[in-house]
């Protein structure tokens, strides 16, 4: 499992990092699709594709993986009021297919259990539904100092 969860792992701080700078490359599209309740659209998009390449990099490090993870849920649940926001109304972006603005919805719960995978230690014995792992053994337990 290791082998996968490394190149997973990889290749979503890879796409992470290259939607980061599309920020910088295709800013109007972003600020396009920016809801019109939110200030500073510029910036903001801005803001978040650095966080989207500083993060995606991250990711692919071992010392940074865990805190990029926890990093990238917090970005995810913020433009997610974005794509709901494109959802529910449609109308304002006749460019695009109602359908697949409703299906990136899902998308971003995806992304959320690939990303939160990544905040786990490997090797700990439960998985996110809480099963234990097989071919994993459990850890002994830690002997009280009264017990030695």
């Amino acid at each position: 499992m290791r082998p996968t969860r490394n190149v997973l792992k990889w290749l979503l701080g890879i796409l992470f990092a290259l939607a980061g700078a599309n920020h910088f490359v295709n800013t109007s599209f972003y600020v396009g699709i920016m809801p019109p309740y939110l200030p500073w659209h510029t910036a903001l998009v801005y803001v978040s594709g650095v966080a989207e390449i500083v993060l995606g990099v991250m990711l692919c490090t071992r010392r940074g993986e865990r805190l990029a993870a926890w990093g990238l849920i917090a970005l995810v649940v913020a433009v997610t009021p974005a794509n709901v926001h494109m959802a529910f109304h449609a109308e304002l972006y006749p460019q695009y297919n109602p359908v697949v603005l409703w299906l990136r919805l899902p998308l971003q719960g995806v992304l959320l259990v690939w990303v939160y995978w990544y905040t786990r230690v490997p090797g700990t014995l439960k998985n996110v539904a809480g099963v234990k792992r097989p071919g994993i053994a459990p850890r002994s337990p830690r002997k009280r100092r009264a017990d030695r």
